[in-house]
């Protein structure tokens, strides 16, 4: 043969798989691996949080709860808060909201927290004022007004001297 070789079909196939071989598949091992590592950590985590092992004890308090209802009771007293009609919304659409409510204080602090009801008072108003009717008419209103109202009222009386705050009277005129 003169420097050409002659390649027969078999030996240009051989060659061209050669050249066109698919790199091989990675193994899915590590990725499912991973998805069942992550459902056991969810889990877990969920587990742990449900029995209170992390971010608190719920067993511990309702055992606390259940060992001395008589003596929670015995300990509590009601502040009554002077009713208020605050005018709320503007023009056409100004209505009046009657409010009153009771403050859940312990027995001991029950001077103190009546002491404190002229600033108790002021910040109720203050709130409600801001209120936007609207924002009354939502069925759950009344237990967001709740919150953000004891809330208000702990940061003025301090936290330990006011566990709830009971709504008597929630009345828009």
């Amino acid at each position: 043969m003169t420097g050409h070789e002659i390649r027969t079909d078999s030996q240009m196939n051989d060659q061209d798989d050669a050249e066109t071989e698919a790199p091989k598949k990675r193994s899915k091992l590590p990725l499912v691996l991973g998805l069942v590592l992550a459902l056991v950590g969810g889990g877990g985590g969920f587990l742990a949080t449900y029995s209170g092992m992390i971010l608190g004890d719920s067993g511990a308090a309702e055992a606390e709860n259940a060992e001395a209802p008589e003596a929670q009771v015995a300990d509590v007293a009601f502040v009554a808060v002077d009713p208020l009609v605050i005018g709320i919304g503007r023009g056409g659409t100004a209505r009046h909201l009657r409010f009153s409510a009771q403050l859940e204080v312990p027995r001991a602090a029950e001077d103190e927290v009546r002491a404190l009801l002229p600033r108790v008072v002021d910040v109720m108003n203050t709130y409600l004022r801001a209120v936007d009717v609207t924002d009354l008419q939502d069925p759950a209103a009344l237990i967001r007004l709740r919150a953000q109202l004891l809330r208000r009222v702990q940061v003025v009386t301090g936290i330990s001297r006011v566990h709830d705050l009971l709504v008597m009277e929630f009345v828009v005129t």
